[in-house]
């Protein structure tokens, strides 16, 4: 069985990680939330949460599966975070999905086509990610869809709790280390806009990397 608690010489470097992709942004009134598909159903949760409190008339979820995903939600991120959010609620007229995208580049290209296709005009979105996501979901939209006003919100357990809920810490923190490498190499690439990455951060991704959490790393 996977270990769900972060190992104590590690701790403090996780926590930096974790801390950095928050983008501590205010929740307001959006036209609509996008939940970006991943293996955390965390996200429509938080969807849930948002259209309950009227903070949103809209929910689109997007995302097909990855290697990450795909036992978790064999139907598709998509799909089973609009099951989630029907079975808590939500009607069916308010939720709509885009099933292709399989990274987050194309989650918002073909979230945006669904939306034109279906004739939704909008100017704000809140976005929704798992934790760690926050700060690569706003770098890959504004660069994406600039023009759209964008929040970046989460459902943000304390990390321990959150490591228990997904059942292996060194996962999670494989994929901490990995989306802050994409900070990097996605705003290289041209997919997303730079970000200021602190010397603090840069040094707990090294010491991290050096340990061994190389798992979703970029080669």
């Amino acid at each position: 069985m996977p270990s769900t608690v972060i190992p104590d010489e590690h701790r403090a470097d996780v926590v930096t990680l974790w801390e950095y992709h928050d983008m501590k942004h205010r929740v307001r009134p959006a036209d609509i939330a996008i939940g970006l598909g991943s293996h955390d159903i965390g996200v429509a949760v938080r969807a849930v949460e948002l259209y309950e409190a009227g903070a949103v008339p809209l929910l689109l979820f997007t995302g097909a599966n990855a290697p990450t995903t795909v036992k978790r939600f064999p139907r598709g991120e998509a799909v089973h975070y609009r099951e989630h959010a029907l079975e808590h609620g939500v009607p069916d007229e308010a939720i709509t999905i885009e099933t292709r995208a399989r990274n987050t580049a194309e989650n918002f290209e073909f979230s945006r086509k669904v939306l034109q296709d279906n004739g939704v005009e909008i100017s704000s979105a809140m976005l929704i990610s798992r934790p760690y996501q926050e700060r690569r979901s706003y770098a890959t939209c504004k660069k994406l869809w600039p023009e759209l006003d964008i929040v970046c919100t989460s459902r943000r357990p304390p990390i321990d709790e959150y490591v228990a809920g997904i059942g292996d810490a060194e996962f999670v923190i494989g994929m901490l280390v990995g989306d802050t490498q994409r900070i990097t190499v996605f705003a290289e690439a041209g997919y997303a806009i730079p970000q200021e990455i602190p010397a603090e951060v840069r040094t707990a991704y090294d010491r991290l990397v050096a340990a061994g959490y190389t798992s979703r790393l970029i080669p």
